[in-house]
Order: C-alpha cells, then structure tokens, then sequence
C-alpha cells in the first residue's frame, strides 16, 4: 500500500509543464510578464530624455542664480564691510542652490560641514572675510563654467570639487561671523 502511494505521488510530481511559452499563465495561475509593446518603451525613453534635458537646464539656471548670489555678497561686503542678516540670508540661499547643483551632478558631502579649512591642504585658505569673499565669487564663476561645459550625459568632478569648495566658503563665511 505504501508503495502503490509513494508510486502515485511520485506520478503526480513528474508531469510535465503543459503549458505553452506564449501561454499567459504559468503553473501558479497568474499572468506571465510579458515585456511592454514597442510604443510603451519608446514612450518612457523619450519621457526620461526630456526630464534629462529639464534637470539639465534647471542645474544651469541654478548656477546663474549662485553666481548672482556670489556677486550680491561680494558687492555688498565691499560696500558696507561687514556681513549683514540679507547678506546672511543670501549665504543660506547660496548653499541650498549649491547643495541641489552638487546632487544634480551626482556629488555627496565631501566633509563640507567642517566649519574651517583646516584640515584642508589642496585648497587656498582665506586669511580674512574680505578674501573669503572673493574667493567665493572666483569659485562660484568657476563652477558656473564647468556646469556649462557639461551636457546631461556627462558628470564633471571638476564641478563637483568646485561645488564643495564654494560650500567650504559659504560655511566658512556663515560661522566666521
């Protein structure tokens, strides 16, 4: 009895896949994925090519508004000599724009939230606000060029190093007063 048993049972577990690869059910009941039709595809490739060239464009219009910004603090510093609460409010908004231009093109946080430059031996220290300031505006210019030599298809390390040294900057300025 048992053998006729562990027979019928063995029967039952080798029958063959009599389904059919075009079939739409598989052995579980549900429906084969199949791949999406031609159309579809071409569809979201074109939906991901014009979302590229938008997150393209809106990093350059970002990079215009910190330069704009690195222009405004340093015009302002050399006018008044001292940082006031816009020119603080401007900082702020300066980092935020960068933040999102370093994640546009793929950078992270490089140790940026050190509040000095000192363990920092590649780049130049500024000895005073005054030549802090000026920096920031000659980094900010320089990250701006690079941003516009890039095209959506490519990643610049040149402008991510840029990016994280006008954060250096900024938080250099936001904590030295």
């Amino acid at each position: 009895m048992l053998a006729l048993l562990l027979l019928g049972a063995s029967e039952v577990f080798a029958q063959p896949d009599t389904s059919f690869p075009g079939d739409a059910s598989s052995r579980s009941g549900r429906p084969r994925r199949t791949d999406p039709p031609k159309g579809f595809k071409e569809m979201l490739a074109k939906q991901r090519a014009e979302r590229d060239k938008r997150d393209h464009r809106q990093m350059l219009e970002r990079g215009e508004a910190a330069l704009r910004l690195a222009q405004q603090l340093e015009n302002s510093f050399a006018n008044n000599k001292t940082i006031s609460d816009e020119d603080k409010a401007r900082l702020r908004s300066l980092e935020d724009v960068v933040i999102k231009i370093r994640k546009g093109l793929g950078g992270a946080d490089d140790g940026v939230d050190r509040a000095t430059f000192a363990n920092d031996a590649d780049d130049e220290r500024p000895s005073n606000v005054e030549e802090a300031f000026k920096f920031l505006q000659s980094t900010t210019v320089k990250l701006v060029d690079e941003l516009k030599k890039t095209t959506r298809f490519t990643i610049s390390a040149v402008a991510i190093q840029s990016s994280n040294s006008v954060l250096k900057l900024v938080k250099f300025l936001r904590f030295r007063n």
